[in-house]
């Protein structure tokens, strides 16, 4: 019996795992090891061997297996109405990008259908896949914006987001991506639209405290790098981290620019250039990499990974969910795609949906990988090695899904 002036006092002590703490973005293996969680945070965690005296309330005997944090997605549009599936069957019977925009296709549908959906709508549509995605192990996720582009419909989108914090143990991150497309009201006005993000929809959006960062789609057929930084310093006199999307397509320079505003991200990345990539380690930028997008476009120009490893750019990896260009509900299809599309390493897989993706929310000092004082999110997989994680592609992996410290499935 524990000595009660000396042991340790905990709510619940999970046994007999082998646990990837994931601290450095390593796997950092205890093999046989144990986690005690007080007040939903990580109290003690070692070798089983090693628990001190204690006295807890629930202790979970677990057979083997993994604990790994839990895994973070940071980069979602996972909030909106309807579908494109039959674009993508268009494109598949050979339509082109032109002809399936002249047919009313394109973010433009999704822009519609979003616009005519109400909050309760958007929140009913997003629920089935925010549990899709939990039940692949997410215990963080991003969530942004920009199938509204106007003030209220953008308000709608984070609306819905938010609520679903409501219904589900789970964090979500919310991002402003109203300057996303151009809306048709500003057809041809590009700058106006920028104007108006910047003196009307961004100030509502902070005054309601609806996110948590802002983005932006700095493309050729997005807004440019001087637009977008517009964007960004309207975003930062509201006290509003920025990310981007940027090089997907072609390169713009615009991670660079988002790192010299301290981005915490830029993602895609497909083209971005050693200049820029030496910009983002400086500002300590996350590279987002999104092989969902980079399958379902059929794009030929993979992100330079030996450029990030090069100059130490933390990679990130997320599921990019939407509606067009990556219809994806599993962040560990990402992780094997990471790997055998891009030839990253388990380890940096692993480490792109715990603590990288944890830095790309601004998060890692909470979440990300299992240390004493973090939160306890962590998930125990039916697995024996954490390279399993990317090695499997599809199975139901997961056995016990952690949040704070309590069973959440």
């Amino acid at each position: 019996m524990a000595d009660p002036t000396t042991a340790q006092d905990w709510d619940s002590l999970w046994l007999g795992a082998n646990i990837a703490t994931m601290v450095h973005g390593r796997y950092q293996l205890l093999e046989q090891g144990a986690i005690a969680v007080k007040n939903g945070h990580i109290a003690w965690l070692g070798m089983v061997a090693d628990v001190p005296e204690h006295s807890v309330m629930h202790t979970y005997q677990l057979e083997g297996g993994l604990i790994t944090p839990g895994l973070v997605d940071c980069h979602t549009h996972l909030v909106f109405a309807g579908n494109r599936a039959n674009e993508f069957e268009m494109r598949l019977n050979g339509a082109s990008y032109q002809e399936i925009a002249k047919a009313g296709g394109g973010i433009m549908s999704s822009v519609h259908a979003t616009r005519a959906a109400s909050v309760e709508q958007l929140l009913a549509s997003a629920e089935p896949r925010l549990k899709s995605l939990m039940a692949d192990g997410i215990t963080t996720l991003e969530i942004k914006s920009g199938y509204g582009l106007s003030t209220a419909s953008e308000i709608a989108m984070l609306q819905a987001a938010k609520g679903l914090l409501d219904l589900h143990p789970v964090d979500i991150k919310t991002t402003c991506l109203a300057a996303h497309a151009l809306p048709p009201e500003f057809a041809e006005r590009a700058d106006d639209y920028i104007d108006y993000l910047c003196d009307e929809l961004l100030p509502k959006v902070a005054q309601l405290g609806l996110a948590d960062a802002v983005d932006a789609f700095c493309e050729g057929i997005g807004f440019s790098v001087a637009q977008t930084e517009r964007y960004f310093k309207a975003a930062k006199v509201l006290g509003l981290p920025v990310k981007l999307h940027a090089e997907q397509l072609s390169a713009l320079g615009g991670s660079a620019m988002a790192a010299s505003h301290q981005a915490l991200s830029a993602d895609h990345l497909e083209y971005v250039t050693e200049d820029d990539v030496k910009a983002m380690a400086k500002a300590g930028t996350v590279a987002v990499i999104l092989p969902g997008a980079f399958y379902v476009l059929r794009e030929k120009q993979r992100p330079p990974i030996e450029l990030f490893r090069k100059h130490g750019v933390p990679m990130a990896i997320a599921t990019d969910a939407n509606p067009g260009t990556a219809p994806v509900l599993s962040l560990r299809l990402m992780m094997n795609m990471a790997c055998t599309l891009f030839a990253m390493t388990p380890e940096e897989a692993l480490a792109g949906v715990t603590l990288n993706g944890a830095k790309a929310l601004g998060m890692a000092d909470q979440v990300g990988s299992l240390e004493v004082g973090k939160r306890a999110n962590f998930v125990h997989w039916n697995v024996s090695s954490p390279a399993e994680l990317s090695y499997w592609i599809g199975g139901q992996l997961l056995q016990q899904r952690v949040y704070n410290g309590e069973i959440c499935l």
